[in-house]
């Protein structure tokens, strides 16, 4: 997920909410006189804008913002785990140690999956490097003769019109940007200090290599991973944490697991170093990235903290990907797998769904594996069985 596309359509839904609202007190007499063909509802509220969060959490945005007024928040620059030097760039606060973040083991063949597994520091006490993710250059190709720099191709900004319908005009000129210029699976060269990022959040953007509109790479977000990030132990609760979570294996689950591994064997060449050389999942630290609203970061999303209602910190309904986080937004519960008359049934493992396909065989894509397993494979280190 790019920040700029969730920002984009942010934008619009507000924008229509507005837009509604205004149309509403321009046609105040006239629904007076059609009152009864009004939908009938306990609060003045009629419409209710739903966005739904997935990867990209409270202080992912809002890590450095300050609110005004009286109001106060909770985040990394309240809590003092970071802090801004003189140009507010933001840098390890004074009590960046409650952000510390560890490696672990939880060895395939004689461990299975560890809420809270075995920890120790990372080499150097450094992170692993955050890798590259996103297109190498943008999606929306440069239509115009070479040389033309593409955010003044005419042609290239009808193309990003034709492919992506309802954004604000002054939104399209976005999806012509933020390329990366790199090669995924790689340190992210954008990053200052990419490859000694001490063993904590970091700012993601610096103004000048990374601008917040440029593509980043996605965090994970998927069930079992999630959750083990959060190293949660109910010999660690107290008053002060009541969940027992100390949130200290976030870049070693990107590095041992990533995204998932739907069942593949590890890569003979996979690499559980905590260095630039840890590439495997493509991922390093990059849960751990921030942006700056100090220094101008997602300007619209600050606009709208300064005028309206933070979420309190809210992050997701569930810990896990989008399809979780819909199901609990609609049913505030998990559902189960069911047979065709309703009853609780048992998910395909290993089926052939799909064994042809316009008349073709479909021997590779057609096998459905619903029963996750999340215990370490054999002579791996947390590298799932089967989490697809």
């Amino acid at each position: 997920m790019n920040l700029k596309y969730f920002t984009a359509n942010l934008i619009q839904a507000v924008r229509l909410a507005l837009c509604w609202l205004a149309l509403t007190q321009l046609t105040l007499g006239a629904t007076l006189s059609s009152a009864a063909q009004q939908p009938v509802t306990t609060t003045p509220i009629k419409h209710v804008i739903v966005i739904i969060g997935e990867n990209r959490s409270f202080d992912h945005v809002f890590a450095t913002y300050v609110p005004r007024g009286p109001d106060t928040i909770d985040n990394l620059l309240s809590r003092g785990i970071i802090a801004l030097n003189s140009d507010k760039t933001a840098i390890p606060g004074p009590n960046f140690q409650a952000a510390h973040q560890l490696a672990a083991v939880d060895q395939g063949g004689s461990d299975t999956f560890l809420l809270n597994p075995p920890t120790q520091e990372l080499p150097n006490n450094q992170l692993p490097a955050p890798q590259v993710g996103g297109p190498k250059v943008s999606y929306i190709p440069n239509e115009c003769a070479s040389g033309t720099p593409i955010d003044q191709c005419q042609a290239s900004l009808q193309l990003a019109m034709q492919s992506e319908s309802g954004l604000p005009k002054d939104a399209y000129i976005d999806l012509l940007t933020g390329g990366t210029g790199q090669t995924s699976h790689t340190p992210d060269e954008r990053i200052t200090g990419v490859t000694s990022l001490p063993a904590g959040p970091f700012q993601l953007t610096n103004g000048t290599t990374f601008q917040y509109d440029a593509y980043s790479a996605s965090p994970v977000h998927r069930f079992y991973q999630m959750w083990q990030q959060l190293n949660c132990s109910r010999f660690n609760v107290t008053e002060g944490n009541p969940s027992g979570c100390s949130a200290h294996l976030f870049s070693w689950v990107e590095v041992t697991v990533g995204a998932g591994t739907n069942g593949a064997v590890q890569p003979a060449n996979f690499s559980i170093e905590y260095s630039p050389s840890a590439t495997t999942t493509g991922e390093g630290s990059s849960a751990l990235g921030f942006y700056n609203v100090q220094q101008g970061d997602v300007p619209y999303l600050k606009s709208l903290a300064d005028q309206y209602a933070m979420s309190d910190n809210f992050h997701q309904s569930v810990s896990g990907g989008t399809g979780a986080n819909h199901i609990m937004f609609g049913h505030a519960d998990a559902i189960w797998f069911s047979k065709p008359d309703g009853s609780p049934g048992t998910p395909p493992e290993n089926v052939t769904v799909y064994a042809t396909y316009q008349g073709a065989p479909n021997p590779d894509k057609g096998v459905v594996q619903e029963i996750e397993n999340p215990n370490p494979a054999p002579g791996t280190n947390n590298w799932y069985t089967e989490d697809g």
